[in-house]
């Protein structure tokens, strides 16, 4: 599978990262083969986070036996100092690993979060501070809703490393500055700053749950993606041609081995092809940012 330097953390990742929330919806032995399986397409980037259920518990076993093949990211969602602190240690206790790759700060949407984030005794100072203790290697951001904070945070976080944010044809075809992760990804160009996308399959929202339920959900994903395999390697494609150094895989566990094979055969989209996508995703309503929580 291809890699691509993950901008300036002298990692070369994937061009799939492994989503690591659709462990969550196994049991342990299949979330074992789910692992087996995403080590044996070459994906050498995983992502998790405390509040995937028990993700980080399930990763656990294969992440501590085959620790020098994974590139580990994790999350905080905390803001202050002492939060973050005790998230961290939390996460590298579940897992049973002593140092985590690259630990970002998660789900950023407001401008007081960025205050609070940058502060004193916010959670930006833990996480220097771990790194300062060998606890982490690399810091990093993720965002679900609002570029323009994105674009601040580069701004004011000089040693930020990475970012993490939406990007699909759906987004691409609105106009307006909410959805303008295309600027994103040339501000993190021009920084060497590393990007991984999200909510590439995303299709839309899913339908209100007072008409359909959760349970009734036949994805067990904030929103509803796109469930084919031609849909899902013309996804892979599109987000992978933007820019992007690697692609997130989808929570849901039926969704991965389809994205693992359009990864394994990704060779690139033309514009051509590029712009066919966004302008038949122009009326579809984007799943981004109205629902903000990944």
């Amino acid at each position: 599978m291809e890699t691509r330097p993950l901008g300036a953390t002298g990692q070369d990742s994937t061009v799939a990262t492994f989503g690591a929330i659709a462990l969550n919806w196994l049991e342990q032995e299949g979330a074992n083969q789910m692992v087996e399986l995403i080590l044996d397409h070459g994906v050498n980037h995983f992502d998790v986070a405390p509040m995937y259920g028990d993700a980080e518990l399930k990763l656990g076993p294969k992440l501590r036996q085959h620790r020098d093949e994974i590139f580990l990211g994790c999350k905080t969602q905390e803001r202050g100092y002492e939060g973050a602190t005790r998230k961290l240690e939390q996460s590298l206790n579940r897992m049973g690993i002593e140092k985590i790759d690259l630990y970002q700060i998660h789900g950023l949407e407001y401008e007081s979060e960025l205050d609070e984030i940058t502060g004193d005794d916010g959670a930006l100072a833990a996480i220097r501070d771990a790194k300062a203790d060998g606890k982490i290697d690399h810091i990093g951001l993720t965002s679900h809703g609002n570029p323009g904070l994105i674009k601040d945070a580069i701004d004011r976080i000089d040693d930020l490393e990475t970012l993490m944010f939406p990007l699909n044809p759906v987004v691409a075809a609105k106009s307006g500055d909410e959805y303008d992760y295309e600027g994103v990804l040339e501000r993190a160009a021009e920084e060497d700053i590393g990007t991984l996308g999200i909510k590439a399959f995303a299709k839309g929202s899913w339908p209100d749950t007072a008409e359909l339920p959760e349970e009734d959900r036949p994805y067990a994903n904030w929103y509803e993606p796109v469930g084919t395999p031609g849909e899902i390697r013309d996804r892979f494609d599109f987000a992978a041609s933007r820019g992007l150094d690697s692609v997130v895989t989808p929570g849901d566990p039926k969704l991965v081995q389809m994205v693992l094979d359009a990864a394994d055969r990704y060779d690139g989209m033309d514009e051509a092809a590029q712009r066919s996508l966004v302008e038949e995703a122009r009326h579809d309503d984007s799943p981004v940012p109205e629902q903000l929580h990944h």
